[in-house]
């Protein structure tokens, strides 16, 4: 499973690079369903005028698209940060059955207000391949914030 899993953030941090080109913080995420991956997405906050359009909802919206319902529950949802309240709340409403992610965000990460905004059968991996998702993310902001 290690492996895959890194394959997987792999694709996440292109995801994330693909944000950083646009402007926006460089978050990504892909979702995976039986081996393939069934959505994609990075933050699109900017561009899209949304303080909702995180990597996670991109990445849902395209996965439920894609197997044609709103359950993510045979779903594995890698992220190269930390998902956000926000973002937790919704991957439980999504029922997403694993997910992976790479940095914590000791600031604004779903762990810091409540684990239980999981749904209960949700299994969580933290850090898979997190010195690369944390040197992104903070190569980002030190830019920003000197």
């Amino acid at each position: 499973m290690e492996l895959m899993d890194e394959k997987y953030m792999r694709e996440a941090l292109q995801e994330a690079d693909a944000a950083l080109r646009e402007g926006e913080i460089p978050i990504g995420a892909v979702v995976t369903c039986r081996g393939r991956i069934v959505g994609r997405g990075h933050n699109m906050t900017e561009r899209l005028h949304d303080p909702t359009a995180h990597a996670e909802m991109i990445a849902i919206t395209a996965a439920t698209e894609a197997v044609g319902g709103k359950y993510l529950n045979e779903c594995t949802l890698y992220v190269t940060v930390e998902p956000c309240p926000m973002c937790a709340a919704a991957l439980n409403w999504a029922q997403v059955g694993r997910i992976v992610y790479g940095a914590i965000d000791p600031r604004r990460g779903y762990t810091l207000f409540s684990p239980s905004l999981l749904h209960p059968k949700t299994e969580v991996e933290a850090g898979v391949l997190g010195d690369a998702c944390s040197a992104l993310i903070k190569d980002f902001f030190k830019d920003k914030r000197p």
